[in-house]
């Protein structure tokens, strides 16, 4: 598996999915279809496939001019959005299955940031997709569910092993890191994580894949029964039951004024 970053609107990222062995591609969350498909042919690959994570615009984008453009496109997405991601023509959900060439990727349900949100899961690359429902050091906005979905869709991924890479749908790495030492100031590998986040933004790079252990070190949204962060939350809100549950969702209310 190879898998290309491809920078789209402000702070997106679409990703091209490549199975060497055969050349069959896809592309996942393509927001712009100019920049997507200026990929495409520069690799050379043939394009078969679009995996949606979820429905918003920044996200599904630029699937009507892919369709018109590429003949054939195959367009995944979950049955709760079939009326809401553009040009969808696979209906998936929790367990499903997407091919592309010799790769096989598992659909994750994490509803939450939307009702139909999915992580799309290689197994035997150790490598999840998950589009705005974790970020590096951080998670998404609680749209279309609860805190408890949330931290229900951080356990699952979570329980992926340690070394599965994680690519996300936003370059928000940087600001994560600053709120994170926010809650968790004495933790030092969020402190590494930020400099070294810092150095690749200044050279243009991306800050993706990280991976679930670093997540583990680094998350404050996986990191809900760190007592530093515990600590931090309590002098802001007293009265707050420490259960995972309510940790995060305090945390991210935090996080949306940050």
């Amino acid at each position: 598996m190879r898998v290309i970053p491809i920078p789209v609107l402000k702070d997106n990222y679409a990703y091209l999915v490549v199975d060497d062995a055969t050349k069959e591609a896809a592309v996942i969350d393509p927001s712009e279809a100019k920049p997507v498909a200026a990929t495409v042919r520069r690799e050379g690959v043939n394009f078969t496939t679009i995996v949606n994570t979820h429905h918003h615009w920044d996200h599904v984008g630029g699937n009507e001019e892919l369709v018109r453009e590429f003949a054939h496109l195959k367009v995944y997405g979950h049955k709760r959005d079939r009326d809401r991601t553009p040009c969808i023509t696979h209906l998936i959900d929790e367990g499903d299955t997407v091919q592309i060439g010799t790769l096989v990727g598992r659909f994750l349900f994490i509803p939450c940031h939307t009702s139909g949100h999915v992580a799309l899961y290689f197994p035997r690359e150790q490598t999840v997709f998950t589009g705005d429902t974790l970020f590096i050091a951080g998670c998404g906005r609680l749209f279309e569910g609860t805190a408890a979905d949330m931290y229900n869709n951080m356990v699952k991924l979570m329980a992926l092993p340690d070394d599965t890479r994680i690519y996300c749908g936003h370059e928000y790495t940087e600001k994560n890191l600053q709120f994170a030492l926010t809650l968790e100031p004495s933790n030092a590998k969020v402190k590494e994580k930020l400099q070294w986040a810092r150095t690749m933004r200044a050279q243009q790079r991306p800050t993706v894949p990280s991976t679930v252990a670093e997540e583990k070190a680094i998350n404050p949204f996986v990191r809900v029964d760190s007592t530093e962060l515990q600590a931090s939350l309590r002098k802001r809100f007293p009265a707050l039951p420490l259960d995972p549950v309510s940790v995060l969702e305090k945390t991210r209310l935090l996080k949306d004024s940050f």
